[in-house]
Protein backbone atom coordinates (compact mmCIF):
# COMPACT_ATOMS: atom_id res chain seq x y z
CA UNK A 1 0.00 0.00 0.00
CA UNK A 2 1.36 3.45 -0.99
CA UNK A 3 1.44 6.23 1.60
CA UNK A 4 2.74 9.79 1.73
CA UNK A 5 5.51 10.45 4.23
CA UNK A 6 6.44 14.11 4.33
CA UNK A 7 5.72 14.57 0.65
CA UNK A 8 7.63 11.43 -0.31
CA UNK A 9 5.72 8.42 -1.63
CA UNK A 10 6.50 5.21 0.22
CA UNK A 11 5.21 1.65 0.15
CA UNK A 12 4.42 -0.11 3.42
CA UNK A 13 2.97 -3.53 4.07
CA UNK A 14 -0.72 -3.32 4.97
CA UNK A 15 -2.10 -5.07 8.02
CA UNK A 16 -4.09 -7.58 5.97
CA UNK A 17 -0.94 -8.71 4.12
CA UNK A 18 0.91 -9.16 7.41
CA UNK A 19 -1.97 -11.18 8.86
CA UNK A 20 -2.03 -13.36 5.75
CA UNK A 21 1.70 -13.98 6.02
CA UNK A 22 1.35 -14.94 9.68
CA UNK A 23 -1.41 -17.37 8.78
CA UNK A 24 0.76 -18.94 6.09
CA UNK A 25 3.72 -19.27 8.45
CA UNK A 26 1.56 -20.86 11.16
CA UNK A 27 0.15 -23.35 8.68
CA UNK A 28 3.60 -24.28 7.42
CA UNK A 29 4.90 -24.65 10.98
CA UNK A 30 3.05 -27.97 11.31
CA UNK A 31 2.08 -27.51 14.95
CA UNK A 32 -0.22 -30.42 15.95
CA UNK A 33 -3.89 -29.50 16.26
CA UNK A 34 -3.84 -30.24 19.99
CA UNK A 35 -1.28 -27.47 20.55
CA UNK A 36 -2.29 -24.92 17.92
CA UNK A 37 -3.85 -22.73 20.60
CA UNK A 38 -1.06 -23.26 23.14
CA UNK A 39 0.01 -20.07 24.86
CA UNK A 40 1.46 -18.92 28.15
CA UNK A 41 -1.95 -17.56 29.11
CA UNK A 42 -3.65 -20.96 28.95
CA UNK A 43 -0.81 -22.97 30.51
CA UNK A 44 -2.41 -24.67 33.50
CA UNK A 45 -0.78 -24.38 36.90
CA UNK A 46 -1.91 -26.83 39.62
CA UNK A 47 -3.79 -25.01 42.37
CA UNK A 48 -3.91 -27.97 44.74
CA UNK A 49 -0.12 -28.31 45.08
CA UNK A 50 1.80 -25.12 45.99
CA UNK A 51 5.19 -26.76 45.43
CA UNK A 52 4.39 -27.90 41.91
CA UNK A 53 2.59 -24.65 41.19
CA UNK A 54 5.75 -22.75 42.03
CA UNK A 55 8.00 -25.12 40.05
CA UNK A 56 5.86 -24.84 36.91
CA UNK A 57 5.43 -21.09 37.30
CA UNK A 58 9.20 -20.63 37.55
CA UNK A 59 9.71 -22.81 34.46
CA UNK A 60 7.17 -20.76 32.53
CA UNK A 61 8.91 -17.53 33.50
CA UNK A 62 12.22 -18.86 32.21
CA UNK A 63 10.65 -20.00 28.94
CA UNK A 64 8.86 -16.66 28.50
CA UNK A 65 12.19 -14.94 29.05
CA UNK A 66 13.75 -16.88 26.19
CA UNK A 67 10.83 -16.05 23.89
CA UNK A 68 10.91 -12.37 24.85
CA UNK A 69 14.65 -12.03 24.22
CA UNK A 70 14.66 -13.97 20.94
CA UNK A 71 16.64 -13.65 18.68
CA UNK A 72 18.99 -11.76 21.00
CA UNK A 73 18.93 -14.39 23.78
CA UNK A 74 22.42 -15.37 25.01
CA UNK A 75 21.86 -18.85 23.60
CA UNK A 76 19.96 -19.57 20.35
CA UNK A 77 18.26 -22.71 21.66
CA UNK A 78 15.91 -23.87 24.40
CA UNK A 79 15.69 -27.33 25.98
CA UNK A 80 12.79 -28.35 28.22
CA UNK A 81 13.61 -31.44 30.26
CA UNK A 82 11.38 -33.35 32.64
CA UNK A 83 9.18 -36.40 33.11
CA UNK A 84 6.12 -36.97 30.87
CA UNK A 85 3.00 -34.89 31.38
CA UNK A 86 4.46 -31.75 32.95
CA UNK A 87 3.63 -29.41 30.06
CA UNK A 88 6.89 -29.32 28.10
CA UNK A 89 5.26 -29.56 24.67
CA UNK A 90 2.66 -26.92 25.56
CA UNK A 91 5.36 -24.44 26.60
CA UNK A 92 7.53 -25.24 23.58
CA UNK A 93 4.61 -24.71 21.20
CA UNK A 94 3.70 -21.48 22.98
CA UNK A 95 7.20 -20.22 22.19
CA UNK A 96 7.01 -21.38 18.57
CA UNK A 97 3.57 -19.81 18.11
CA UNK A 98 4.80 -16.52 19.48
CA UNK A 99 7.91 -16.45 17.30
CA UNK A 100 5.94 -17.30 14.15
CA UNK A 101 3.45 -14.54 14.96
CA UNK A 102 6.43 -12.18 15.11
CA UNK A 103 7.41 -13.20 11.58
CA UNK A 104 10.00 -15.92 12.16
CA UNK A 105 9.72 -19.11 10.11
CA UNK A 106 9.27 -22.06 12.45
CA UNK A 107 8.80 -25.80 12.07
CA UNK A 108 7.46 -28.43 14.49
CA UNK A 109 8.65 -32.03 14.23
CA UNK A 110 7.87 -34.97 16.45
CA UNK A 111 11.32 -36.52 16.82
CA UNK A 112 10.33 -40.06 15.93
CA UNK A 113 8.17 -38.92 13.01
CA UNK A 114 11.05 -36.83 11.66
CA UNK A 115 13.41 -39.81 11.72
CA UNK A 116 10.79 -42.00 10.04
CA UNK A 117 10.31 -39.41 7.30
CA UNK A 118 14.06 -39.00 6.75
CA UNK A 119 14.43 -42.77 6.45
CA UNK A 120 11.46 -42.96 4.06
CA UNK A 121 13.03 -40.21 1.96
CA UNK A 122 15.74 -42.61 0.80
CA UNK A 123 13.06 -44.52 -1.09
CA UNK A 124 12.85 -43.27 -4.72
CA UNK A 125 9.06 -43.55 -4.50
CA UNK A 126 8.87 -41.27 -1.45
CA UNK A 127 6.85 -38.07 -1.64
CA UNK A 128 8.44 -34.64 -1.87
CA UNK A 129 7.78 -33.79 1.80
CA UNK A 130 9.60 -36.93 2.97
CA UNK A 131 12.60 -36.19 0.78
CA UNK A 132 12.75 -32.61 2.03
CA UNK A 133 12.23 -33.39 5.73
CA UNK A 134 15.95 -33.61 6.50
CA UNK A 135 16.81 -30.33 4.74
CA UNK A 136 13.88 -28.60 6.42
CA UNK A 137 15.19 -29.72 9.82
CA UNK A 138 18.59 -28.30 8.93
CA UNK A 139 17.55 -24.99 7.43
CA UNK A 140 14.33 -23.89 9.17
CA UNK A 141 14.81 -20.57 10.97
CA UNK A 142 13.37 -22.07 14.17
CA UNK A 143 13.11 -25.85 14.67
CA UNK A 144 11.10 -27.51 17.43
CA UNK A 145 11.98 -31.17 18.08
CA UNK A 146 9.43 -32.71 20.42
CA UNK A 147 10.27 -35.77 22.54
CA UNK A 148 13.95 -35.84 21.61
CA UNK A 149 15.52 -39.26 22.09
CA UNK A 150 12.25 -41.23 21.98
CA UNK A 151 13.36 -43.32 18.99
CA UNK A 152 15.17 -46.61 19.52
CA UNK A 153 18.95 -46.24 19.50
CA UNK A 154 21.00 -47.16 16.43
CA UNK A 155 24.16 -45.84 14.78
CA UNK A 156 21.98 -44.32 12.02
CA UNK A 157 19.78 -42.47 14.52
CA UNK A 158 22.80 -41.06 16.38
CA UNK A 159 24.39 -39.97 13.09
CA UNK A 160 21.23 -38.20 11.90
CA UNK A 161 20.47 -36.34 15.14
CA UNK A 162 24.14 -35.37 15.54
CA UNK A 163 24.17 -34.02 12.00
CA UNK A 164 21.05 -31.90 12.58
CA UNK A 165 22.20 -30.53 15.93
CA UNK A 166 25.76 -29.84 14.70
CA UNK A 167 24.48 -28.00 11.63
CA UNK A 168 22.18 -25.78 13.65
CA UNK A 169 24.86 -25.26 16.31
CA UNK A 170 27.42 -24.10 13.74
CA UNK A 171 24.90 -21.86 11.97
CA UNK A 172 23.53 -20.48 15.28
CA UNK A 173 20.03 -21.47 14.21
CA UNK A 174 17.35 -21.65 16.89
CA UNK A 175 16.56 -25.15 18.19
CA UNK A 176 13.81 -25.85 20.71
CA UNK A 177 13.69 -29.38 22.12
CA UNK A 178 11.67 -31.26 24.70
CA UNK A 179 12.84 -34.50 26.25
CA UNK A 180 11.74 -36.95 28.93
CA UNK A 181 15.18 -38.50 29.20
CA UNK A 182 17.17 -38.17 32.43
CA UNK A 183 20.54 -36.48 32.60
CA UNK A 184 22.85 -36.95 35.55
CA UNK A 185 24.27 -33.42 35.24
CA UNK A 186 20.76 -32.10 35.84
CA UNK A 187 20.42 -34.13 39.03
CA UNK A 188 18.68 -37.20 37.61
CA UNK A 189 19.43 -40.77 38.59
CA UNK A 190 19.90 -43.48 36.00
CA UNK A 191 17.83 -45.90 38.08
CA UNK A 192 14.39 -45.39 39.60
CA UNK A 193 12.41 -47.55 42.00
CA UNK A 194 9.01 -48.74 40.86
CA UNK A 195 6.68 -47.94 43.80
CA UNK A 196 4.40 -50.88 42.93
CA UNK A 197 6.95 -53.66 42.45
CA UNK A 198 9.84 -52.29 44.49
CA UNK A 199 12.20 -53.13 41.65
CA UNK A 200 14.71 -50.66 40.26
CA UNK A 201 14.53 -49.73 36.60
CA UNK A 202 17.60 -48.59 34.70
CA UNK A 203 16.78 -45.77 32.30
CA UNK A 204 18.64 -44.69 29.20
CA UNK A 205 20.09 -41.21 29.55
CA UNK A 206 19.92 -38.41 27.00
CA UNK A 207 23.54 -39.03 26.01
CA UNK A 208 22.86 -42.74 25.44
CA UNK A 209 19.90 -42.01 23.15
CA UNK A 210 21.35 -39.23 20.99
CA UNK A 211 25.10 -39.64 21.52
CA UNK A 212 27.50 -37.69 23.77
CA UNK A 213 28.51 -35.22 21.05
CA UNK A 214 24.96 -34.15 20.25
CA UNK A 215 24.14 -33.96 23.95
CA UNK A 216 27.18 -31.74 24.58
CA UNK A 217 26.21 -29.42 21.72
CA UNK A 218 22.67 -29.12 23.09
CA UNK A 219 23.85 -28.00 26.51
CA UNK A 220 26.18 -25.46 24.93
CA UNK A 221 23.62 -23.96 22.54
CA UNK A 222 20.44 -24.20 24.64
CA UNK A 223 18.98 -22.52 27.66
CA UNK A 224 18.07 -25.56 29.76
CA UNK A 225 14.81 -25.47 31.72
CA UNK A 226 14.26 -28.45 33.97
CA UNK A 227 10.66 -29.07 35.05
CA UNK A 228 10.11 -31.14 38.17
CA UNK A 229 6.43 -31.97 38.67
CA UNK A 230 3.92 -34.80 38.53
CA UNK A 231 2.18 -35.95 35.36
CA UNK A 232 -0.93 -33.74 35.27
CA UNK A 233 -2.57 -36.16 32.80
CA UNK A 234 -2.78 -38.74 35.59
CA UNK A 235 -4.24 -36.33 38.13
CA UNK A 236 -7.80 -37.62 37.84
CA UNK A 237 -6.68 -41.26 37.60
CA UNK A 238 -4.99 -41.09 41.00
CA UNK A 239 -8.10 -39.95 42.80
Amino acid sequence: MEVDKGGVAAVVRCGCAEAQRQGTLLKRAGIPERFQQASFDNFRLPRDNPIQNRALAEAMIEVKGYAREFPLAPKPGLMLQGTPGVGKTHLACAVLQGLVERGFEGLFFDYQNLLDRIRAGYNPAAGTSEREAYRSALESEVLLLDDLGSHRVSDWVVDVVTSIINHRYNARKALIVTTNLPDEDLGDRKSAKNPETGHYQIKDTLAQRIGPQARSRLFEMCKVVRIVARDYRLKDVRR
